[in-house]
């Protein structure tokens, strides 16, 4: 009778160390009930009594929904349950449970939300008084990222005033959302479950198999009855689904169902499963045993499969069918690590964790001291809505903090926007400049400049010399130059990485957030902006373009051309200077002004041409680095809306009063150029209706994504870490 093989020795002997305990699996549906018991006994088949007696003893607790099972839960009624996404958030954040495994599928770990149509007449941007199927409320595909989606192209309008359920209740003709009853009973009104006065019998609008139109099969089946217009699942729906269906694109357009990958609202976590922070650890130790012997390779599937529920009437039983395994969770996975940044910032802007001052205020990233006072300044100057300024390190800085939800938006360059864009952010509006350069919108490019003097400078013969660079991933100061033939004895086997190019080919230098030789030029900060040398802001006195153009804060960028080897101060000088032409010939004209640069002019300066020729500053058109697209706010998806709302208003109330002394484009009386936008900027343009690719131009982006993929970028590394595939 002793024929247990190994593993099922190793699986007694790991339960036997585990304190008694039964497991309490909470179900929302008989036929949930049944394939929770049909479980029960199979663990009781393979499994040796020691190890039932330890943790594997399995009950099934009915409860009316989800929202029941987590009170139960927490109420230490039940222990564990799987959820959606945005019901796991509430859990943890709202209840204080804990996420012990995620659901991945074949294709990983998160799910596409898709709209899906039965009408060829239909588009996303006209859904205003149709008739709408969700998966149920706060799900991620039926809820959270269709509205983020509508919220953020301005086709659904959130006063903020009252709940996001009351101005959807508004926006739809008729719903079924299951789980909306007590937030928006308007949107339960096309829902079909049993209503009743005796709580448990009552399913309507519920998030129970019991409400016919609960979950990505109930909202499909609303939509198949014609009880809705639209419906709102998840693609992996998509089995179940007739091909005389479409989905509605984010374009406006309409695509068969195979398309979308391409067609639809955007993606998110799959589900999860929670429990009790005290009983986290015997939980992952059931779920390890249970998939171990019942999951796609499990030793005894064939006896039960916990991904399947055919056999019990229903779909997504315990788990999605379509599940491919489990991933069970460490003990230090915070929620955001679990669903995403990006996410747990939707919900939080849908409102997921009630009101905050956060929701009426608009938080700006500033990047120095100087930005800060400027920002400040912004703030007492309009009367739109309420402006927070928030200090950040640097632009990367300034892109984390709004992925982590604690910034809004930030004008950035071409080459943080492309970041940005892969971090997940959107534009908003794009600055103007006024002169058009390319077909799409107004650019400048970037130039190298040299004093006329130093004859024995040009490109080609840079190998050696003393740098200055705008920043670290500045277009003009760190993407252009390294394309180009610093150093016919330096560089003929240029690697793709700037860095690599620059530390070769130069002595030494200043190129702001690096390390190193291209620090020793830098200068450092003074004053309220002490910093250390080479800090990647304003604060550093050779940061940016031009840097400042005022005596008693910071040397104008173009100081950092001298012919002398060593300036009063000590600190060396560069030979060369990579910049954007803006306001080159104004900046430098305004040198004399500031008293202690008197009689510099332009003609002292000459540029670099890349075949190895110079020009006067006025030719930038035809010797240059090359194009560069234009800054760009940019913010989380469900903000879009909200930011550029307040900065028309803020630029109509500022227009309004041209007499004033605060103006939005100008930054010398802060003792600095280009802070929070560039001087250069006359107008913002609306462009939140263009994907950030578009706006850089697609050679730009091409370009950027190159470099970027042989060289290493910790912003980058964070950005790409993507909660679908780290499972």
């Amino acid at each position: 009778r002793m024929r247990w093989t190994c593993p099922v020795l190793i699986l007694f002997i790991f339960a036997c160390s585990v304190r008694a305990k039964k497991m309490r699996w909470c179900t929302v549906s008989d036929p949930e009930q049944r394939k929770c018991a049909e479980l029960a006994k199979a663990l009781a088949a393979v499994l040796p009594p020691a190890a039932l007696a330890a943790f594997a003893r399995l009950s099934c607790i009915r409860a009316t929904s989800t929202t029941d099972c987590i009170d139960r839960i927490k109420g230490n009624r039940a222990d564990i349950v799987t959820l959606d996404a945005g019901e796991v958030y509430s859990a943890v954040k709202q209840f204080d449970l804990v996420a012990v495994a995620k659901e991945v599928y074949s294709d990983g770990g998160c799910i596409l939300s898709i709209a899906v149509v039965r009408n060829s007449s239909l588009d996303i941007q006209s859904l205003r008084g149709l008739r709408s199927c969700h998966s149920g409320v706060r799900w991620t595909a039926g809820w959270s990222l269709p509205l983020g989606f509508l919220l953020s192209r301005n086709y659904l309008s959130w006063s903020k005033e009252h709940p996001l359920s009351q101005d959807v209740g508004a926006f739809f003709n008729a719903s079924c959302v299951p789980g909306a009853a007590a937030m928006a009973p308007r949107l339960c009104t096309l829902c079909q479950g049993q209503k009743s006065y005796i709580r448990q019998k009552n399913y309507h609008c519920e998030t129970s198999h019991n409400e016919p139109f609960f979950n990505n099969q109930g909202a499909l089946r609303c939509l198949k009855r014609g009880v809705g217009d639209v419906a709102f699942l998840d693609h992996l729906s998509l089995e179940t689904i007739e091909e005389d269906f479409r989905l509605l694109c984010a374009d406006g357009t309409q695509a068969p169902l195979s398309h979308y990958r391409k067609c639809n609202l955007g993606r998110g976590p799959g589900g999860g499963t929670v429990t009790r922070h005290n009983f986290r650890k015997v939980v992952r130790k059931f779920l390890t045993t249970v998939q171990m012997l019942f999951g796609r390779q499990g030793r005894e599937k064939q006896r039960f499969e916990i991904f399947d529920s055919t056999s019990f009437g229903e779909s997504d039983l315990l788990f999605r069918d379509l599940t491919d395994k489990l991933a069970v969770l460490p003990d230090d996975m915070d929620v955001s690590q679990v669903l995403g940044l990006d996410y747990v910032a939707l919900l939080k802007g849908l409102g997921h964790e009630g009101s905050s001052l956060e929701d009426s205020v608009v938080r700006w990233c500033c990047i120095s001291h100087a930005e800060q006072k400027k920002c400040e300044q912004w703030a007492l100057s309009i009367k739109s809505d309420p402006l927070v300024c928030v200090k950040a390190a640097s632009m990367r800085d300034c892109i984390e903090k709004i992925k982590r939800d604690e910034v809004d938006a930030v004008s950035l360059d071409a080459t943080h926007s492309f970041i940005a864009g892969r971090c997940g952010l959107v534009p908003v509006v794009t600055e103007y400049y006024g002169t058009f350069l390319s077909s799409v919108l107004p650019t400048v490019v970037g130039v190298a400049i040299a004093k006329r003097s130093s004859r024995s400078i040009y490109m080609g013969n840079l190998g050696g010399r003393r740098s200055c660079h705008g920043h670290m991933y500045s277009p003009a100061g760190w993407l252009l130059p390294y394309r180009h033939n610093l150093s016919l004895e330096h560089n003929s086997s240029s690697p793709c990485d700037p860095d690599q190019v620059f530390n070769t080919v130069f002595w030494k230098g200043c190129l702001p957030g690096a390390q190193g030789d291209l620090c020793k030029v830098c200068m450092g900060g003074t004053g309220e902006a002490a910093t250390k040398r080479c800090a990647d802001n304003h604060n550093e006195r050779y940061y940016g373009n031009m840097g400042a153009l005022s005596t008693d804060s910071i040397l104008p960028k173009i100081i950092c051309l001298n012919n002398d080897q060593i300036n009063p101060s000590g600190k060396s000088y560069g030979d060369v200077a990579f910049l954007e032409q803006h306001n080159l010939l104004a900046n430098i004209a305004g040198l004399s002004s500031t008293g202690w640069a008197e009689g510099w002019e332009s003609s002292h300066f000459e540029l670099l041409c890349s075949d190895g020729s110079r020009a006067p500053l006025s030719e930038w058109r035809t010797c240059n680095l090359g194009v560069i697209p234009p800054n760009t706010v940019m913010t989380r998806p469900v903000l879009t809306a909200r930011v550029y709302d307040f900065l028309m208003k803020s630029q109509e109330t500022l227009a309004a009063n041209p007499q004033a002394e605060f103006k939005l484009f100008e930054s010398e009386q802060f003792g600095e150029s280009d802070l929070l936008f560039k001087d250069a900027t006359q107008c913002l343009v609306h462009t939140s209706h263009m994907d950030y690719r578009s706006i850089l131009g697609e050679d730009f982006s091409t370009h950027v994504e190159t470099v970027f993929n042989c060289t290493h970028s910790d912003i980058l590394e964070f950005c790409d870490q993507d909660v679908c595939s780290i499972f």
